[in-house]
């Protein structure tokens, strides 16, 4: 049941390509709210709130924010957002990387986050993944959230159930 739902929704978020804003803060949505996405993911950290919005790039190369900052003390722990296989653990030219290939094929991708978890390891949703660090384009008390889906980045807002969805409406009388 959750892979077409999660593929359900990333098409809609590689058609809309459109971030929330910067400083949007979740609040839980009644099940099944009519224009809201329903959730794939659970938060990496806690308590959620969004410091930079995901900004898709014009271009495969072009500038862009390939996913989103949560705000995080250093020091937080960092949670899994869905069950996977721990894919890399190291460092990325100047930041502590994590990444987990989850079973429905996306991939999330945690920064600065430090941890001793092995690649191949099994996680669940909710297991501590690492912890907070600095490093990175991050400011110091944040922590990057990406999104991939066959290698294409996607706004990980959706899968958190935080993008609207779109509203069709008649065209042309």
């Amino acid at each position: 049941m959750r892979r077409p739902l999660t593929a359900a929704l990333l098409t809609a978020a590689l058609a809309l390509a459109a971030g929330a804003p910067a400083d949007a803060t979740p609040t839980a949505a009644p099940g099944g709210a009519r224009g809201v996405a329903q959730p794939t993911w659970s938060w990496p950290v806690a308590p959620p709130r969004v410091i930079a919005g995901y900004a898709a790039p014009a271009s495969a190369y072009g500038a862009g924010h390939r996913g989103i900052d949560l705000a995080a003390n250093e020091g937080a722990p960092v949670l899994a957002v869905d069950d996977g296989v721990i894919a890399f653990v190291g460092t990325v030219v100047d930041r502590a990387v994590i990444t987990i290939r989850h079973d429905d094929g996306v991939v999330s991708t945690l920064e600065p986050v430090t941890s001793g978890l092995p690649v191949g390891a099994r996680i669940a949703a909710g297991d501590q993944v690492g912890t907070v660090t600095t490093g990175g384009h991050v400011a110091p008390g944040g922590v990057h959230l990406g999104a991939r889906l066959h290698g294409a980045y996607v706004n990980p807002l959706l899968l958190l159930g935080r993008v609207e969805r779109a509203v069709l409406l008649p065209c042309c009388g």
